[in-house]
């Protein structure tokens, strides 16, 4: 179990470092854009990675 954790943990790193690192100035006006959303704007962002990180981990168990 720690291993598939520790491997999901460096995949999910791996990802989100592509967009930075391939296109800094399209990430940057993105996290620029993202710093303007409400807070609940921001929670339900959250919320929708939370549920659909579960659906998938449910599937694929």
């Amino acid at each position: 179990m720690g291993d598939r954790l520790l491997g999901a943990l460096a995949l999910m790193m791996v990802l989100e470092g592509l967009l930075p690192f391939l296109r800094p100035g399209t990430w940057r006006a993105l996290f620029e854009r993202a710093t303007r959303l409400s807070d609940g704007q921001i929670r339900f962002v959250g919320l929708s990675s939370l549920a659909i990180g579960l659906l998938l981990l449910l599937a694929w168990a």
